[in-house]
C-alpha cells in the first residue's frame, strides 16, 4: 500500500511539471487567440463619420508614388515608391518644390516614414529593412531589419509605429526594431486589413486603408481610419470622398495616400499617389 502512494504522489509531481514547462510564447499565443476570438464576436458599436473642409491646396508631384508623408519644421517630407523610382524627399510645402532628395537603390521599394529624435526612418516593402537617416543631411546611419512586410509608419514620440497591410499595428523600439506591443484592427467584428500609411494625430492614429471594400468599410473609396492607440478600437471614418476631382482619371493603384500633421499649428495635409495636388483640411463631423 505504501509503495502505491509513493508512485501515486510521484506521477503527480510530474505532471505538474509538465504544465510549468509549457514554453511561455505558446501561452502568450494561447491568449492572444483568446483575445482576438473576443474581439471578432463582439460586434463594435456605431462611430462617428466625419467630412471635412479644404482649407487650401498645393502642388503635388505627380511622379511621385507617395508611401510615406510628414511635416517637420516647416517642410513635408516624403517616401515615395516605386521599382527602381523609389526615394526619400523634403518638400517646400506653398511650391511642391523637392529641396532635398536621398534615392533608393533600384533594388528597394520604398515605404512609410517617419522622423523620430531627429531621425528619419524609412519603410521597404517586402526586403524587411528600414533604413535610418539623419534629418538634415539625409546621410544612412544604420539600417533596421523586420519580418513581414512594410506598409505604414508613425510614431508617438516614443516609439515607431508599424502597419504591415494587415489588421495587426505593431509599436516597435526605435532602437532595435524590437517589437513591444501589438494591436488588432477590427471593424464590427471583421479584421480591418490594409491598413496603409499611418500618422499620429493627437493621441490617435490615423490609418489610410488601401483599396477599401463594402466589407472592410462603409463601401466607398477614400477612408481614413482614427483608431485608439491602446486597444485597437476604431475611434472614427474621415470620408475624404471626391476630394481630389481633378484626379479622377487616375489608375485604380493610385489611391489616397498620405497624412501629415503639424502638430505646431494644428494643420492636416492629406494627398494620393502619383495626385497632383496636395490638400489642408480641417475635420467636422457629418450633419
Amino acid at each position: 500500500m505504501r509503495l502505491y502512494f509513493v508512485i501515486l504522489l510521484v506521477s503527480l509531481s510530474l505532471a505538474c511539471e509538465k504544465k510549468t514547462e509549457t514554453p511561455r510564447s505558446n501561452m502568450n499565443n494561447a491568449a492572444s487567440n483568446q483575445n482576438a476570438a473576443v474581439a471578432r464576436t463582439t460586434p463594435q458599436t456605431s462611430v462617428p463619420v466625419y467630412t471635412y473642409e479644404i482649407v487650401n491646396s498645393y502642388n503635388h508631384d505627380s511622379d511621385s508614388f507617395t508611401q510615406g508623408l510628414f511635416f517637420q519644421n516647416g517642410f513635408l517630407y516624403e517616401s515615395a515608391g516605386g521599382d527602381g523610382k523609389s526615394d526619400l524627399r523634403k518638400v517646400d510645402l506653398k511650391t511642391g518644390d523637392v529641396k532635398q532628395r536621398r534615392k533608393m537603390e533600384s533594388k528597394y521599394f520604398g515605404e512609410g516614414a517617419t522622423v523620430l529624435n531627429n531621425k528619419i526612418y524609412q519603410l521597404t516593402w517586402q526586403d524587411g529593412k528600414c533604413f535610418v537617416y539623419d534629418l538634415n543631411t539625409f546621410e544612412p546611419l544604420f539600417t533596421l531589419a523586420y519580418n513581414g512586410e512594410g506598409w505604414g509608419l508613425t510614431n508617438d514620440g516614443t516609439n515607431l509605429i508599424m502597419s504591415d497591410g494587415s489588421h495587426q499595428i505593431k509599436f516597435l523600439d526605435p532602437e532595435n526594431f524590437r517589437v513591444i506591443r501589438t494591436i488588432n484592427v477590427f471593424n464590427n467584428g471583421k479584421a480591418l486589413t490594409n491598413l496603409n500609411e499611418l500618422e499620429y494625430v493627437k493621441s490617435e492614429i490615423w490609418a489610410n486603408i488601401w483599396h477599401s471594400d463594402e466589407e472592410n468599410i462603409l463601401g466607398k473609396e477614400n477612408y481614413i481610419a482614427r483608431i485608439n492607440p491602446a486597444d485597437g478600437k476604431i475611434l472614427g471614418w474621415i470620408d475624404l470622398k471626391g476630394i481630389s476631382p481633378d484626379d479622377v482619371t487616375r489608375d485604380e493603384e493610385n489611391t489616397l495616400n498620405g497624412i501629415a500633421y503639424d502638430a505646431a499649428t494644428d494643420r492636416i495635409f492629406v494627398t494620393g499617389k502619383r495626385w497632383r495636388r496636395l490638400f489642408e483640411i480641417k475635420i467636422a463631423p457629418k450633419s
